[in-house]
């Protein structure tokens, strides 16, 4: 089978993709170990038989649903690439207005300490340990098998200025304080009907979701983070597009200052912050 022909069958095979053709290119570039310029290069070469036998069994492992990341095990994020597994969640776009977010409020300059809550692939801490070489991060997650993906990420990188450690939030991380403390916290209702649509459907429960409405998690960063704050630091917590009202609460009850809500790509609610007090010296 040409190559050509190979992506028609595929893409009228993944009846349930709405990128089944992207989906098909991918897949086949991924067994050719070849860019998708190839396939308009070369559109009439044949696919081997080995070759063709590792494409199909990754099309119909698509058409059960499971996701792109997954089966090419990676994903880009800030332009750069990380390795994903099924045991961290996708990195998604909508995260890197979390990143510009603390990018805004990070001088370029000064030393700071950072701390990521609940890390998984390692993304946001490895992309602000790039974009701010002088400051230092530290990642926690209480997935050992996703901060095995953390550290690989950021040796592939070759990020040197942070670190990562097992922890259920704050639990087991040593004393000390931060200029700024960033989460994306699960903050999924447990039985909200979108846990079975799509890719959530086979990313981590635990990464995504999370009692009381979702925001139980979220209150508790909030509460303890205040604690864990230098005078003047922020807390930024991603959240979902519905839940802006009952996170700026949280975020007022546990006493931060200047609570704001930005949106994403979409125009959507999606990351709270505030202030811990800044009092005189």
């Amino acid at each position: 089978m040409q190559l050509n022909a190979a992506i028609r069958a595929a893409t009228e095979r993944l009846t349930d993709s709405d990128s089944a053709v992207l989906d098909a290119e991918v897949l086949l570039c991924l067994v050719l170990q070849k860019q998708r310029s190839y396939l308009r290069a070369w559109p009439d070469l044949d696919l081997p038989a080995d070759l063709a036998l590792q494409f199909w069994a990754l099309i119909e492992q698509r058409n059960l649903g499971i996701p792109i990341a997954y089966l090419t095990g990676s994903r880009e994020f800030w332009s750069r690439d990380f390795l994903v597994t099924a045991d961290v969640l996708i990195p998604r776009a909508d995260t890197e207005q979390l990143i510009d977010l603390c990018l805004d409020l990070l001088p370029i300059d000064k030393a700071c300490k950072i701390i990521d809550l609940g890390t998984g692939s390692g993304i946001i801490a490895i992309t602000l340990a790039a974009e701010r070489p002088l400051a230092e991060l530290t990642g926690i997650d209480l997935s050992l098998a996703a901060l095995t993906v953390a550290k690989t990420n950021a040796d592939r990188h070759e990020i040197s200025n942070v670190q990562f450690y097992q922890s259920d939030w704050f639990a087991s991380v040593p004393e000390g304080t931060y200029q700024l403390i960033v989460s994306n916290p699960p903050y999924i209702a447990e039985d909200d009907e979108h846990l079975q649509r799509g890719d959530l459907r086979f990313e981590p429960r635990s990464a995504l979701s999370s009692a009381e409405s979702g925001l139980r998690d979220i209150r508790m960063i909030a509460n303890e983070a205040y604690l864990r704050l230098d005078n003047g630091g922020y807390l930024l917590i991603e959240h979902g597009y519905d839940q802006q009202q009952p996170v700026q609460r949280i975020f007022n009850d546990c006493h931060y200052q200047h609570v704001q809500t930005i949106t994403d790509l979409a125009g959507l609610p999606r990351v709270t912050y505030g202030q811990r007090h800044r009092t005189s010296n």
